[in-house]
């Protein structure tokens, strides 16, 4: 309170005012002096010192004041946004905060600009975390779901910059977290102690705006394209509500969705039975997003790629058919994606995907397990401490990055290069003999953000236990120097993803054979600084195999020969893939009728 007493006696010298409704001063002092008998404050003595200097340090505090609040009003929610021009217009929410203001009392009003200031100041904190979400994940900060990827995000840091970089991002969110607040409220008490002083003025001011702002909006005035009167924060906020209330009623619809499954009575042996005896591969690659194929100042490389390892793998006696899945995640959240994929659900939240690991829900991977013909197991280099939901996809043993015998450098964010993942996994499962047939969740992790320093393809027989790698990343670029210029972040990108692409290839060609079935995909899109605006959810998935009865079965979905899907490729939402891949190697074969029947919420087809 004695912040607020001077910030009220700060205010007094830009005008000499009183609000009536206060009545008289305190002991019937002049406004602005010290009772009688006490000691003149520090301020005080600057004024009556240097009258000038106090009189513009007063003017100039307001003076920003008022603009703090203004800024927390007009500031949008994302980044490409903010924009000069989304500073000159007329906020109706402060038109409004300004009569409430002035048509209450003296104590309520001192009590709603404490309130307002501090709603202001969280307002003004959630438009920044959209402005992060939206550049990572192309959607604003869920108000219910959102909380636990505040803990990713530190995780994220931490294995990026080291645990002193993540200690102090996390001090300093926290310290500009206190600094708004504190700011904002001082700023609402000084700004509306004005205009409680200069009353007549204050309610004249807020009659013209009000009456400005029912014109602009009346006659659509506009300044280069933007709205001069916007309502934009009462939007927001009315958004973010209904988001609520959505996100509370999704939970009832999910539990029906989850609760119809075409499958669940199907006997163990009939099905998958166009793979018996296979090793079927499900392979994604991290961010391997649409933007990789269609963006031109990445298509030539990544199609070199494709293309040579098409022809590559067709030398060795392979085929391969390719098409687009829509993911519901762009820019992060890899589980989302994997477990949308894997379940036949549309998994576009946390909530969702609580609910889904904690359901009894079959998985691709848990049919194959209920099989007993197939081996399950998981190559998770991403996966870096304890992974409970890892039991729900029914793999029968996991390798994280501690079980693949990795003895190289993290790169970045990434634990393990992609080459060595593969390689551990034809050391540990693949390549061992006399072994059940293998059903493997492999999840490549080398084209995880932020793409600096990048890993680059060895001999495979000089991996050894990986020490190579700390020389190979000595080489590479410093994520800080990358991330100055988006350019370099998108070269650096697309060079991840050639990387990750010549890991799989070149496995499949060496360790490949007529028993072997790959099904590699992307899990999400990039970040917008990647997409460059593109805000599709596309990504590219193939199916590689020697054995020319495994490309029959899919005959009549209708993808592209080769590893690169033409533009008009079948596009289907991720959530179809489970049913239609389970009803094409079914016993009837061919076909992809059952997916419609999983109880999914339909999704864009080609």
């Amino acid at each position: 309170m004695q912040l607020f007493t001077r910030s009220r006696q700060l205010s007094e010298t830009t005008g000499s005012g009183a609000d009536p409704d206060d009545g008289p001063t305190a002991s019937g002092e002049a406004a602005g002096e010290a009772p009688e008998g006490a000691a003149p404050s520090r301020w005080e003595r600057l004024r009556g010192r240097h009258p000038r200097a106090a009189r513009g340090i007063a003017v100039g505090t307001t003076v920003l004041a008022g603009a703090l609040l203004v800024f927390a009003l007009l500031v949008p929610n994302r980044v490409e946004r903010l924009t000069f021009e989304a500073f000159l217009r007329l906020p109706a929410e402060g038109i409004l905060l300004a009569t409430l203001l002035l048509a209450l009392p003296p104590k309520p009003r001192r009590i709603a600009a404490v309130v307002s200031g501090v709603l202001l100041g969280l307002l003004t904190v959630l438009k920044m975390v959209d402005m992060g979400f939206y550049q990572v994940l192309a959607r604003p900060f869920d108000l219910v779901l959102d909380w636990i990827l505040l803990e990713h995000a530190a995780e994220f840091v931490r294995e990026s910059f080291g645990r002193g970089g993540q200690i102090l991002a996390v001090i300093g969110l926290i310290v500009l977290f206190i600094i708004l607040l504190v700011l904002m409220t001082l700023a609402a008490v000084r700004i509306t102690d004005l205009m409680a002083r200069h009353r007549p003025a204050a309610v004249r001011t807020t009659l013209v705006l009000g009456v400005a702002w029912i014109t602009c909006v009346t006659l659509g005035v506009q300044i280069t394209g933007v709205p001069l009167a916007t309502k934009g924060t009462a939007e927001m906020l009315g958004n973010r509500v209904e988001q609520t209330r959505a996100g509370i009623k999704d939970g009832r619809v999910f539990r029906e969705q989850a609760a119809a499954d075409a499958f669940a009575d199907t006997p163990p042996d009939q099905l998958f039975t166009g793979l018996r005896g296979k090793d079927v591969l499900f392979t994604f690659i991290e961010s391997y997003g649409r933007v990789a194929i269609d963006d031109p100042a990445m298509a030539e490389p990544i199609d070199a790629v494709l293309k040579e390892g098409t022809g590559t793998l067709e030398a060795a006696g392979f085929a391969s058919r390719s098409g687009w899945l829509t993911s519901p995640v762009t820019g992060a959240g890899s589980w989302l994606a994997h477990s949308t994929f894997l379940s036949g659900l549309w998994i576009k939240n946390q909530q969702r995907y609580r609910s889904l690991t904690t359901s009894d829900r079959m998985t691709l991977t848990s049919y194959f397990r209920k099989t007993g013909d197939w081996r399950t197991v998981g190559i998770v280099p991403g996966v870096r401490r304890a992974w409970p939901e890892g039991k729900y996809f029914g793999l029968d043993h996991i390798y994280d990055s501690e079980h693949l015998g990795y003895q190289g450098p993290y790169f970045s964010w990434t634990p393990v290069p992609d080459q060595f993942s593969m390689e551990a996994f034809e050391r540990l499962e693949h390549g061992k003999k006399d072994r059940e047939p293998i059903m493997a969740e492999i999840i490549l992790a080398s084209s995880h953000n932020p793409w600096s320093p990048n890993a680059r393809m060895i001999d495979w027989d000089d991996l050894g236990d990986g020490s190579v790698f700390h020389r190979i990343k000595k080489e590479g670029t410093d994520p800080k120097e990358v991330w100055q210029d988006p350019e370099r972040v998108r070269t650096e990108y697309r060079k991840s993803i050639e990387y990750s692409l010549r890991s799989l290839i070149e496995w499949m060609e060496r360790y490949g054979d007529e028993d072997t079935v790959l099904v590699f995909l992307g899990d999400h899109q990039p970040v917008p600084t990647v997409t460059a605006g593109d805000t599709g959810k596309d990504v590219p998935i193939s199916i590689v195999a020697k054995d020319p009865e495994v490309l029959d079965r899919v005959a009549d979905w209708n993808w592209t020969e080769g590893l690169k899907p033409a533009p008009d490729a079948p596009r289907w939402g991720m959530d179809t893939f489970r049913d239609r891949f389970m009803t094409a190697y079914g016993p009837q074969g061919g076909g992809s009728g059952a997916g419609a029947k999983s109880g999914t919420a339909p999704r864009p087809t080609g």
